[in-house]
C-alpha cells in the first residue's frame, strides 16, 4: 500500500465537532477524516457524504460530535495488503476512502483520487518513454 499512500491522514477524536471536521476537511481538501482514540486506534471514519445526511436530518454541525455521526468501525484494509484488494474493497463496498490499519493503529488511508494521481503518474512515465523511442 505504500505505493498509493500519498499522504498522512488527518484524523480527529470523536469528541471534535462537524464544523471543526469539515474546517479541517476544507483545509486540506480532502473527502474524509479517521476518528480515532487517544491511542491512535480507530473509531469510524467521516466523510462528505455523511455531511449530507446530517444536515439533510436537521443536524447542527456547530453542536454535533463526530461520535455520533460516523460510520463506526469501517472496513479497513492491512499495510500488506495490495492496491488491487484495496480497489476491490472500495468497489465491493461503495467506498471511495479506506483506512489503513496495522495492529488496530490507523497508518493512512487510501482514496479513488490517490489511484487516479498513480495512475497519471503511470501513464506520464510510459508517455515519456515513447516519446524517447
Amino acid at each position: 500500500m505504500s505505493e498509493v499512500i500519498r499522504r498522512t491522514p488527518v484524523t480527529q477524536p470523536g469528541s471534535a465537532t462537524v464544523q471543526e471536521a469539515c474546517r479541517l476537511m476544507h483545509e486540506h481538501r480532502i473527502g474524509a477524516i479517521l476518528v480515532v482514540d487517544e491511542h491512535g486506534r480507530l473509531e469510524g471514519i467521516f466523510t462528505g457524504r455523511d455531511v449530507v445526511r446530517l444536515l439533510a436530518e436537521g443536524h447542527s454541525p456547530l453542536h454535533t460530535h463526530l461520535r455520533t455521526v460516523m460510520t463506526r468501525n469501517p472496513d479497513h484494509i492491512h499495510p500488506r495488503h495490495t492496491a488491487i484488494e484495496a480497489l476491490r474493497l472500495m468497489h465491493d463496498g461503495g467506498f471511495r476512502h479506506v483506512p489503513v490499519v496495522d495492529e488496530g493503529r490507523v497508518v493512512g488511508i487510501v482514496s479513488h483520487g490517490d489511484f487516479r494521481a498513480m495512475e497519471h503518474a503511470r501513464l506520464d512515465e510510459e508517455t515519456g518513454i515513447w516519446e524517447r523511442i
